[in-house]
């Protein structure tokens, strides 16, 4: 559940605990990764905004939290930009496309910035984890099976 790693640094641990521990149940670890990351969604959805603005002149964490505004607007900005009226198709693929600072948390904050439908954009944002899990397994699959072989 850290922040902009989500999902897409605990896939990546959960197949290494595999590789050590053959018994390691690795469907269970992926129901368990997209839980954990889905868990602050609706508190980021309705809070974070409010959080970070009061907290965006304070002294010690005045900084992050103005550049986690900054990252909230602009990823707010990209997505009208590019979806038009296809907001909560691009939603899901902004979450589920796994890049850097693009997972649930984000594309949550920016649903919020963008005064999105809560229901519509968590299914979005549920549908983007999804699609983000299916990529970083299969890349795993690929890169895991290449280094340690195939079994």
């Amino acid at each position: 559940m850290v922040p902009l790693i989500e999902l897409r640094g605990a896939i990546p641990v959960a197949y290494g605990i595999r590789e050590v521990h053959p018994e390691f149940n690795l469907p269970l670890a992926y129901l368990i990764i997209a839980i954990g990351n889905m868990i602050p969604v609706p508190f980021i959805f309705f809070f974070a905004r409010r959080v970070l603005e009061w907290g965006k002149d304070k002294r010690y964490i005045g900084k992050f939290f103005t550049w986690c505004l900054d990252k909230g607007e602009k990823g707010g900005q990209k997505l009208q930009a590019k979806a038009g009226r296809g907001l909560y198709v691009a939603l899901l693929l902004f979450v589920g496309i796994p890049l850097p600072g693009t997972g649930a948390w984000t594309g949550t904050l920016a649903a919020s910035f963008l005064n999105m439908d809560f229901k519509k954009s968590i299914i979005a944002v549920i549908g983007g984890v999804a699609l983000a899990g299916v990529i970083v397994g299969v890349l795993c699959t690929l890169g895991f099976g290449a280094f340690f072989g195939i079994h």
